[in-house]
């Protein structure tokens, strides 16, 4: 049977109107723009990190874009620490009633030679990158399930797919590639549910991690030497999939990696 959707509508496809987000990480770099970009198309969200300060001028900029009932919430947390990963969703729920979206972006790494490396940053990678992730998409689901669905949108890495070295990072790599398959777990067992768990895989992109990339050329020549898109991503360049993942446009979609990662991991 032929499509029945209007295509002069397609771009509604991509509109979140009155649905509710929250962002986790969303203090700087690519957070700031998931968040922005989920509110620019009619969600409200709910902004996450430590630091404060950053968060209420966020949400003072998204508030004023869309007078009146306030549209984004602050919720300073750590997502590192249980009691935080649930007032999160509590909040959410008190605030706007529903989750209908979760990303969760929150995430450490940093290199080090794995000699080097303590087993307390390894652990803290777990704990912050697969376990916290985890955490906040269980306490999210029965909201989803009761609202008649959702989509949940873990934030991996190209990382997860691939060897991070010559960048030296195995706390990083090994929590990535355990949310890579996290997430087909839980898209399998929660896709009767309504909820849609998929990964998106940015490549090299400016933020707090790899802050000093874009600037240093010794790391500009390695991008370059084997990115097939011989450059680092701008953060504009991940808004089209990260609306795919979230909403209408990928209602037959989970389970998946969306890696955007400019050919990185085609080579």
């Amino acid at each position: 049977m032929a499509d029945q959707h209007d295509p002069t509508t397609s771009l509604d496809l991509f509109r979140l109107d009155g649905l509710t987000a929250i962002v986790t990480g969303a203090s700087s770099g690519l957070g700031d723009r998931f968040a922005r970009v989920l509110h620019a198309v009619g969600a409200n969200v709910v902004v996450t990190a430590r630091r404060a300060a950053r968060l209420e001028q966020l949400a003072v900029e998204l508030n004023e874009q869309r007078p009146g009932t306030p549209s984004a919430l602050v919720v300073v947390a750590d997502v590192g620490i249980e009691a935080d990963r649930e007032r999160i969703v509590s909040s959410s729920v008190e605030q706007f009633g529903r989750i209908d979206v979760l990303v969760n972006n929150a995430g450490v790494g940093g290199k080090v030679a794995v000699e080097d490396e303590d087993i307390a940053v390894f652990r803290r990678a777990m704990e912050i990158n697969v376990t916290a992730l985890w955490h906040l998409a269980k306490l999210s689901a029965p909201s989803m399930i009761k609202s008649g669905g959702g989509a949940i949108i873990n934030v991996a890495s190209m990382l997860g797919h691939v060897a991070s070295s010559p960048v030296k990072q195995s706390h990083y790599s090994a929590s990535k590639g355990a949310v890579v398959n996290l997430t087909r777990e839980l898209a399998v067992q929660w896709a009767r549910r309504g909820i849609r768990v998929n990964a998106l895989c940015p490549g090299w992109f400016p933020s707090e991690m790899t802050e000093g990339m874009d600037t240093d050329e010794a790391s500009q020549r390695f991008v370059k030497a084997n990115t097939p898109i011989p450059r680092m991503g701008e953060a504009h360049e991940l808004d089209g999939a990260l609306l795919l993942l979230a909403g209408p446009a990928g209602t037959f979609l989970t389970g998946q990696s969306l890696i955007v990662d400019g050919g990185w991991t085609a080579r």
